[in-house]
Formats: C-alpha cells, structure tokens, sequence
C-alpha cells in the first residue's frame, strides 16, 4: 500500500475536477516501492520520486510510462530537491556525494554541460563533507553542517547567491556563507537562512516584498528579517516565487509578498499573520509552496489552496478556497501529516512515519522477542494491552472468534504503525473495544509516551551508575528497546529467561542513558536548561553507533533542534 496520495492532475494536464485521486502502486511504481518519503516537481511539471529504499523515479510528461524505472548505478539516496529545471540529491553514505542533472545553462549545477539528462556526479564537492542541498530557481546550495559554511552557484542576479556581484552566471561551486545552520527555498529567486546566532535573514530579488525587509528593494547580502515571534517558534519556512511563508510550532501562518499569494488583496514586505485563520482556531498541520501556489492542510484535515491550482473554484486564484474532495476526505487524510511539494496542477500528501513507528514496524514484521501470539501471530503482550486498553486474554479471545486473520492482521498494523489499511472494519473492532474516533483519541506515539519509565508496566530494568557511582534501575520495556536498538535487541534474544535486569556497559552518565531511553520511546530529547548540552552532546557523538540505533536518525540534528527549544 503506498503512502502517498496525489490531488489534482499526476499527468500535469488541467483537470476540472473535484475527485480525490490516489496514485496507484502498482501502476505508477514498480511493485517493490511501497514507501516514498520525499517527491519534487520543477517549473515543467517533472516529478521525481525517492524512496525509503534510497531510489530515484522520474516521471517525463513527454512520455507515457506504464512503470517508473529507478535510475541505475547510483548509490542509496537519503535526500532530494527541485528549482526551475533542475534537480540534485544527496547519497546515503557515510561520505555523501552530491549529483545533479536537468537544465544547466545558468550553471546552476556546477558542472560544465548545458544539460544532463540522468544524475551526474558534481565533482568539485566530493572533497567536501556536504549534508544538506538545497535548490532555489536557478541556483543551488550546499551546506556543511560540521563547519556551517554554506556552498552554491548559479545565476547571481538580484543577489539570488547573496553576494554583491550582479553577474549572470556563476558556474564555480563557492564558498558564500559562513555560520549558515539552515536553508529556505524553492521555486523563487530568493532564500531565507537561520544562521547559528538564532536569527533568520534573507537576501535575492524582492519586488514584492518577498524578503519581509519592510521594502521592496533587493537584497545582496543576507540581512537580518524583523519578526513578530520568536526564530524559536518556526516550524516550518515554505517559499513559492514572490512570496514567503513561516509556519509555527503552535499551528500559526505568517506569510510576506506577492498580493496573489498572501490573503491580504495588496502585497507585504513583512510577515502578517494570514488573514484567513487568523481569529477562529484553525490549526494548520502542514503547508506547501509550488511556483505560484500556495497550499494549506488544517488538523481537521481540509485543504485550501491560494494561487494556480486548476480546480472548481479557480476562477479567481487571488482567493483563498476550500477543495472540495468528496466525503471520504476526512478518513483517507487523517494518517497523512505532510504536504511535501506542489505545483500548478498536482498537490502530493505523505504519510511519513516516525522513527519510532518505522522501527515498530520492523518488530511486527519480524516478530522480534514476542512474548505472546495472536492467531499464531508473533505480538508483544504490553503494547496490544496499552493500544486497547483492556487485559491480553480477553482481546486475544475476541479476535479469534469474531475476526478473519487479514483483520486481525489490519488491526496489528494499527496498533504498532498507527495505520488503518481497512479504515471501517478497523473502527468496527475498536469501537467493540470502547475506543471512538481511534485515529484523533488513540495516537501510537502517545500511548508510548505514556510507557517511559513507568513502573507498573515495565518488564525489565536497566542498571545504571550515577555521579556518585551509586546503581540506579530504569524502568522499561524490553519491545520499544529491542525495536529500536540492535545491541538490545541481541541482548534480549540472547538472555536467559529468569534475567529481569542487566547493567549498562556504555560508561556514560545517568543523565545521558536517561536522555538516550526518553528519545526510544519519544523520538524527542528532553534537553533543559540544566542540562550540561556540551557535555551530552559529546557522548551522544558515538552512542548511537554503541547501541546500534537505526542509522538513519540524523541524532544530531535531533539534538541541536531539542536544544534551541
């Protein structure tokens, strides 16, 4: 079952119609992809898609394809991006490589050709430890996270590069910024960065307003952006041409720019809150940003659109409008969190799954450590009591008498990866169960939230040295621990049945172990005020290679954003 879903047009011709419409797995990919965690379209409606697998599909509205073909001979990719015509992405691997293709003529690819029609590595970065791309129009940027200096070419008119000179093309890969921590663009010829000073500046073509400077003037430095809330409660920062948007933490939009775009009739040079949701309690989950296309996707999940989107209201695109999309909208929306990328005809919907959930999904697949079964089922007899609320005999007798194995087996899905595949039947057990409206009430991440370091629940403790070289027992549970790490999982397949406790041999601090279960069972780390954050930091740098964690968790990003809380 893929976990993305398409509105509007897959083929990028207009479409008058208000149906939802969901990519089809087996016609659009290969039968072997069921997971894509990004996709990007450029200004020509080219899409392509990477895959949890690291794989690279592109679409070609010149050709009718009844099956996408990954690129071959590259290596696993773990990130991509779109400008106007050309893309890059970023290897998964211990060094990441960088590789371009698509149009080249402002030399936005470094490279020498005018085009390249399949990813081409970008030579001149190999030397460089770069972790992060960026595309914005006809430019790219590369940032390297360990220094924070950040790298880029393409054209430099209006100070699209953010530095002084005004020439057309720039086809050396340069050193631009330094102290860069993040990058925001898009299909523009403008970029916001925050740089590691907490602040968040912007520089490139501004004829709107786009840069939020208070003027209309370009920008060919990065210069610092007056807000009305603090850089810390950013969420989000999407960028479409001529116009800015910042989403925050508690569900706020504020947005700067072209009139068609902005909700307020006239053009901003400054972030105003949107008028739109500004006075009633509209929470906006996620938002999207194509070339003139601004797109919104609320907690009650409906979809507003502002800009060109060929839809049944889309006679003025200067509006703000509700897409109606049938009246099973809610239900299929509710699991899917993000918008990843939209453009004049197509908006794309993600369900992208935490860490914990991914790795959940790996013990249910493999029924790692199970204590228990279900319909000869391999399950782990505290997380199907605390999903449900009720004792394991008693489900367990219910579902092998009134369920078949495939809605026993939809229903383990829910319980370990929050995802209802047969959304009515589903809903039917559970409500047997007492539980209303599941996917709103009973989120998987809370229920694990509620599980740290709880001692009623807990079946095995781990024994650990505090300051003052005293044991201390955590409290936990050997499924969440197992699912998420390799060396506990060995530890737990290997131990001895009556073993109820074993120490831990890290050698780190009590405050880092306890820091280190609170993100197996959150994905979060609770950093404070008082925590010694360089110290930690330091012996986070090899604990997750000790502990074998899931190797695509980016732990340091994870740390720095939970620091800067």
């Amino acid at each position: 079952m893929s976990n993305i879903k398409s509105l509007g047009d897959f083929n990028g011709k207009t479409q008058q119609s208000n149906k939802f419409e969901t990519l089809d797995p087996i016609k659009t990919f290969p039968e072997e992809v069921t997971k894509i965690v990004d996709v990007v379209v450029d200004t020509d409606d080219e899409i392509v898609f990477l895959s949890s697998e690291g794989k690279l599909y592109q679409t070609n509205k010149k050709k009718y394809h009844k099956k996408l073909k990954a690129f071959e001979n590259l290596p696993p990719m773990k990130s991509i991006a779109s400008g106007y015509h050309h893309f890059i992405a970023l290897s998964n691997e211990e060094k990441p490589r960088v590789y371009g293709w698509g149009e080249n003529r402002s030399k936005q690819l470094g490279l020498n050709n005018d085009f390249f029609e399949k990813p081409t590595l970008i030579e001149p970065l190999k030397e460089q430890n770069i972790e992060q791309i960026y595309c914005i129009g006809s430019c790219s940027f590369f940032l390297n996270k360990t220094t924070n200096i950040l790298f880029g070419c393409g054209s430099s008119t209006h100070g699209k590069l953010g530095k002084p000179e005004n020439t057309e093309y720039n086809a050396k890969i340069q050193k631009l910024h330094e102290n860069v921590a993040n990058v925001f663009g898009g299909h523009s010829d403008h970029t916001l960065i925050l740089k590691n000073d907490g602040k968040l500046y912007s520089f490139g073509h501004n004829n709107h307003g786009e840069l939020g400077l208070g003027h209309k003037n370009d920008a060919f430095t990065p210069t610092q952006i007056k807000l009305e809330f603090p850089v810390e409660d950013i969420s989000k920062i999407k960028i479409a041409y001529q116009f800015s948007s910042i989403l925050t933490n508690g569900g706020k939009l504020y947005v700067t720019g072209n009139n068609r775009l902005t909700g307020f009739g006239s053009d901003l040079t400054e972030f105003k809150q949107y008028p739109q949701f500004k006075n009633n309690n509209t929470i906006i989950k996620d938002i999207a940003c194509g070339f003139n296309l601004f797109a919104i996707l609320t907690q009650d999940n409906e979809i507003w659109v502002q800009g060109r989107f060929h839809d049944i209201n889309s006679k003025n695109s200067s509006v703000i409008r509700k897409i109606q999309t049938g009246t099973n909208l809610t239900n299929d929306l509710s699991s899917y969190n993000q918008i990843k990328c939209c453009d004049r005809n197509l908006i794309f919907f993600i369900k992208s799954n935490s860490y914990l959930i991914q790795d959940l999904e790996k013990l249910l697949k493999n029924g790692y450590i199970s204590d228990c079964n279900i319909q000869d089922i391999p399950v782990h007899k505290i997380l199907i009591e605390t999903r449900i609320g009720k004792t394991f005999d008693l489900i367990k007798k219910y579902l092998e008498s009134n369920c078949k194995l495939n809605e026993i087996q939809d229903l383990l899905k829910w319980i370990y990866c929050d995802e209802m595949i047969n959304f009515k039947r589903t809903n039917e057990i559970l409500n047997h169960f007492g539980i209303q409206n599941a996917q709103k009430t009973k989120l998987l991440t809370n229920d694990i939230k509620q599980l740290l370091f709880d001692e009623q629940t807990s079946d095995f403790k781990l024994v650990v040295k505090n300051e003052e070289d005293e044991e201390e027992e955590l409290y936990i549970h050997k499924f969440i621990l197992a699912a998420r790490s390799g060396l506990f999982l060995n530890m737990f397949q290997n131990l001895e049945e009556n073993l109820q406790k074993v120490k831990d041999y890290s050698r780190k601090s009590l405050e880092t172990i306890e820091l280190l279960i609170s993100f197996l069972y959150t994905d979060e780390l609770p950093i404070t005020a008082d925590t010694d954050q360089e110290f930690i930091k330091e012996e986070f740098e090899d604990i997750v290679e000790y502990y074998q964690l899931n190797r695509t968790i980016p732990m340091m990003d994870i740390f720095e954003k939970c620091s800067k809380k």
